[in-house]
């Protein structure tokens, strides 16, 4: 798959951390994306020094982001084996949704306490780049986009313990998105989700945002069990 131009890793990483990220931090939020976009495949080994060739990373960040990509569930470091990107199972997805329940219906209620005219703005934007990816038929760019609309909410609930929580929740729930999104009509139905949310937290409504990213997220679940 192709990175997407206007949504790439370098986007996600300004949502993470200030421009000057440190080389650990680029490598990491690099993988990360190459990941949750399903470049590197579920299941697939990683040669440690064909990655460090290809992103141009030395070997010690590329081993600092392989560890902290481990301890979020993302690959496995196998002794005398070598790095598997984590495989994928329908167990995985459901666990993880029941988890986004809790924790994003929770960032919702905040985010539409605490919602600036800027964010707004920004999530607005993230939904007209989700629409031109899926005209597009951009698959990547759509991941992209969803993601990043994900992220503004995150960062819109001001709470940095359930910011931190929701960024490994979404690279991890991400690599299923591929498999939902690939139902017909289905991104269209995200894209609809996605400007009702924005619609209840410009109105900061707390529970109407609420409920409708629980909606989202059980939308995401009967697409998935559809594709299994």
């Amino acid at each position: 798959m192709a990175e997407s131009p206007a949504l790439t890793a370098s986007l996600l990483t300004e949502l993470a951390a200030p421009a000057d990220i440190s080389q650990n931090e680029s490598a990491y939020l690099t993988l990360q994306n190459r990941i949750v976009t399903l470049q590197y495949k579920p299941g697939e080994y990683l040669n440690t020094a064909a990655v460090m060739e290809s992103l141009g990373y030395g070997r010690t960040p590329i081993n600092h982001a392989l560890h902290r990509l481990a301890t979020e569930g993302l690959v496995q470091i196998l002794p005398r084996k070598g790095v598997l990107v984590a495989p994928l199972s329908i167990d995985d997805a459901l666990n993880l949704i029941d988890v986004r329940l809790v924790n994003e219906t929770l960032c919702a209620r905040l985010a539409a306490q605490r919602i600036t005219a800027d964010q707004i703005d920004a999530l607005h934007s993230s939904v007209r780049q989700f629409e031109a990816a899926m005209h597009e038929r951009d698959i990547v760019g759509c991941m992209q986009a969803d993601r990043v609309f994900h992220e503004y909410i995150a960062l819109a609930c001001a709470n940095p313990v359930l910011i931190d929580v929701l960024r490994v929740l979404h690279a991890r729930a991400q690599r299923f998105w591929a498999i939902s999104m690939t139902a017909a009509g289905h991104m269209q139905h995200i894209l609809d989700e996605h400007s009702l949310i924005v619609d209840t937290l410009a109105a900061h409504d707390g529970e109407a945002a609420a409920k409708l990213v629980a909606e989202h997220i059980e939308s995401f679940r009967t697409s998935i069990l559809q594709r299994s």
